[in-house]
């Protein structure tokens, strides 16, 4: 899947990098919270961040590792803006961070580029959506925990 930036109108992207500001994360930094209010989205640079998805009586679920140039957060996007996955640093993590109320004013200003990147965007919600259910289905499925090589009753 192409890196964010590399799908944006040329104009477009350049006035999304004058938004950017770096930031940085320790290692097991809680970036944000499941339910959380989205606000801000960021690029990842270096590093790992791991998505974890709350499962009710059991520990949050990874169910996927981002690395660099992912875009990290898209809740931000859309109403009602909170967060639908929770985000942890792995290692050290350095990233560009953007605001959100800026970048939608951008997307208003700029319908082709809101365009793009909301295309984008979507893309990597399917991509995350396909991976959650991926990594949920191993987790918990009917065969989780069972041995494959084992046979199985019916």
């Amino acid at each position: 899947m192409p890196a964010l930036l590399n799908v944006l109108p040329p104009e477009g992207r350049d006035r999304l990098m004058e938004l950017a500001e770096e930031r940085t994360f320790p290692a097991g930094t809680r970036i944000f919270e499941e339910g959380g209010r989205a606000d801000r989205f960021w690029i990842i640079r270096t590093g790992a961040v791991d998505l974890d998805l709350h499962v009710p009586g059991r520990r949050a679920a990874v169910v996927e590792r981002l690395g660099p140039g992912d875009l990290l957060g898209w809740s931000w996007l859309f109403s009602p803006r909170s967060w639908h996955l929770g985000a942890q640093a792995v290692t050290p993590v350095r990233t560009m961070e953007f605001d959100a109320v800026k970048v939608r004013a951008l997307c208003d200003d700029d319908p082709e580029f809101g365009l793009a990147l909301t295309h984008r965007i979507a893309e990597v919600i399917a991509h995350r959506l396909k991976s959650a259910r991926g990594r949920l289905l191993d987790l918990y499925g009917p065969s989780a925990g069972m041995d494959p090589d084992q046979d199985q009753e019916c």
